[in-house]
């Protein structure tokens, strides 16, 4: 009988989920695209003598980043010219984001920023992601178009359209029909890449048509996500219409409930936690965008602690998650006035299985036999020692993307010894910046 040859993977520290201790001297092996086998690193290389191995004395072996949201087109709006800045969350929208960017945008645009993107996620060591695409003048056909250039990164990502009727009732329809034609493009074809059911918000989508997608997702079997209480305007906006907070609303009409996925959720009171935590809804929390559209900061620690589940997103604002898990990490220590408060382990754990069990993701965010082969080497580079006691505080604090040395998403490597595999970066750089000028032209 010929043995299956697998990887050996030795590092340093292992890392198999951020709510356990690290391992020292522990190593794993891949065989296709899972995780066989977890041991000491003299059990491995005597069990399999004849795999491949890769050698990181060095090195932390961890699960890789789950960006639970983002909008990968966002990086186009990054510089664009302004007259005045935006002064509040709702101006952000109306006289910023919406006529400059989403409506301008087209599908050789997204192309471009998607194309950057899943180079920058993979440097970072991100091996699943969420996108939304708004775009009310790119349909249809914008999401098979990106699933295309997401698939040749071998990045394991779900893309969705942000359906509104904003625009119009007819234009909402079709992001709705976007997101099924999605959705069946990934489960057709096995991919790495699939789709689920995504509207905006209570203030650009009427009840039917909220009704709607809820019912179109449970038909399919997807998730449904949509954005919620980013600002103080969609709670005032929905006090004023019927009484109702945002989740007291999707609740009364039948729809909050394990098939939802909230994002943002920055304005919400304690009985809405409650709601959310009693009807398994999920919820992704985005730190640093949050201040910067001047949204305010989240009650992550309470989501948290009422049993929501929860994953950490960039919002397509800043792209190195080692940021966005500080910007969890020292936030909320600041807002609570404690620093107790989001302990290193349980932010790891939002950035990795966290973001997975958000997004439904299966057997994804922890090193286990039998899970998906997703993971990251990083090598610190650090003036004090790393000790069990200290890692997820010594990574998280003082490591960046540039410090992520290997990739692999679903047992196949995408960057190793600091390259990202198959990237060239100038062209890359050369046609989003093309675009960003095209983009930034068209909103003049």
């Amino acid at each position: 009988m010929i043995e299956t040859k697998g990887l050996l993977i030795f590092p340093k520290w292992l890392v198999t989920s951020p709510l356990e201790h690290p391992k020292e001297g522990y190593g794993i092996r891949v065989l296709n695209d899972k995780i066989d086998a977890i041991a000491p690193a003299n059990e491995l290389r005597s069990c399999f003598s004849h795999d491949e191995i890769i050698e990181r004395p060095e090195q932390v072996l961890l699960p890789g980043f789950v960006d639970a949201h983002t909008h990968l087109y966002g990086i186009l709006a990054h510089g664009i010219p302004l007259t005045k800045s935006p002064s509040g969350f709702m101006p952000f929208l109306e006289e910023f984001w919406w006529p400059l960017v989403e409506n301008q945008l087209d599908s050789e645009m997204i192309n471009a920023a998607t194309n950057w993107n899943c180079a920058q996620m993979i440097r970072s060591g991100i091996t699943s992601f969420y996108d939304c695409t708004e775009a009310p003048y790119a349909l249809p056909g914008v999401l098979v178009k990106q699933a295309e250039i997401v698939e040749k990164w071998g990045i394991r990502g779900i893309l969705s359209f942000e359906a509104t009727e904003r625009v119009s009732q007819m234009n909402g329809e079709l992001g709705l029909s976007e997101n099924i034609a999605m959705i069946e493009f990934g489960k057709g074809k096995g991919s790495l890449v699939n789709g689920l059911m995504c509207f905006h918000t209570t203030f650009t989508c009427s009840e039917a048509f909220i009704k709607r997608a809820f019912a179109l997702a449970a038909e399919i079997g997807v998730l449904t996500h949509m954005h919620c209480s980013e600002g103080h305007y969609e709670p005032h906006a929905m006090l004023e219409r019927n009484g109702l907070r945002p989740i007291e609303y999707y609740d009364r009409i039948g729809v909050l409930g394990p098939g939802m996925l909230a994002s943002q959720c920055v304005q919400i009171d304690q009985n809405e936690i409650n709601l959310l935590a009693s009807r398994s809804a999920r919820v992704t929390h985005m730190p640093l965008s949050n201040c910067e559209v001047g949204g305010g900061i989240a009650p992550l620690p309470e989501l948290v602690e009422a049993g929501v589940t929860v994953g950490l997103g960039s919002d397509g604002y800043i792209t190195d998650f080692f940021e966005v898990m500080r910007g969890a990490f020292l936030i909320h220590k600041a807002s609570h006035c404690d620093p107790r408060v989001m302990p290193a382990g349980l932010v790891w754990h939002l950035a990795t299985a966290g973001g997975a069990n958000a997004l439904g993701l299966e057997n994804v965010g922890c090193l286990k036999p039998g899970w998906q082969a997703d993971w990251m080497l990083v090598n610190p580079k650090l003036p004090t020692p790393i000790e069990q006691h200290n890692l997820y505080d010594q990574l998280l604090l003082y490591c960046n993307a540039s410090d992520v040395d290997t990739v692999m998403v679903a047992g196949k490597i995408r960057k190793m010894n600091g390259e990202v595999l198959n990237a060239n970066m100038e062209e890359l750089q050369k046609s989003t910046q093309k675009e960003a000028h095209r983009l930034w032209k068209k909103s003049a």
